[in-house]
């Protein structure tokens, strides 16, 4: 009895070969290029390669163009910012003077409302000591004197 694993090992080789061999034989042989033929191919790749630097060239000095354009976009939007924070500096002095002079005012006008209360209270004192003092007179003269009647 013939083994399947020899048989194989028989075939696969003879198979491989089959494959590999028509494709040797499919190679052609490139034609003939002449050194004039290089020598143009050569220089269509130069003027290509300058023409391709050309347009790299271009698009750096947009780039530059649009480099330099967005700094001065930048150095102006900086200059607006440090305009801005002057005039914020010199709103917050202003702010903090007038709070200054406000806290002043409101400084003399409590002194002086102090002041006239005090002398409030010390005239109401005064004149609560004098109707007591009158009161007493006047019963002091009401008791001297003897009532009258009516008449």
């Amino acid at each position: 009895m013939v083994r399947f694993d020899r048989v194989v090992a028989l075939i696969a080789p003879i198979f491989a070969l089959w494959l590999v061999v028509p494709s040797a034989f499919a190679i052609e042989t490139a034609p003939r290029i002449s050194d004039r033929e290089i020598i143009e191919g050569l220089a269509e790749l130069k003027a290509g390669q300058k023409i391709l630097e050309g347009k790299i060239n271009g698009l750096q000095r947009q780039i530059d163009d649009s480099q330099e354009s967005t700094n001065k976009q930048f150095d102006a939007v900086n200059k607006r910012f440090d305009t801005l924070e002057r005039m914020f500096d010199r709103f917050i002095s202003i702010a903090l003077a007038l709070l200054g002079i406000a806290f002043s005012l409101l400084g003399v006008i409590g002194k002086i409302l102090w002041n006239q209360q005090k002398r409030m209270l010390a005239i109401e004192t005064s004149l609560e000591t004098q109707r007591d003092e009158l009161a007493f007179l006047k019963k002091l003269v009401e008791s001297l004197l003897p009532s009258r009647g009516v008449v």
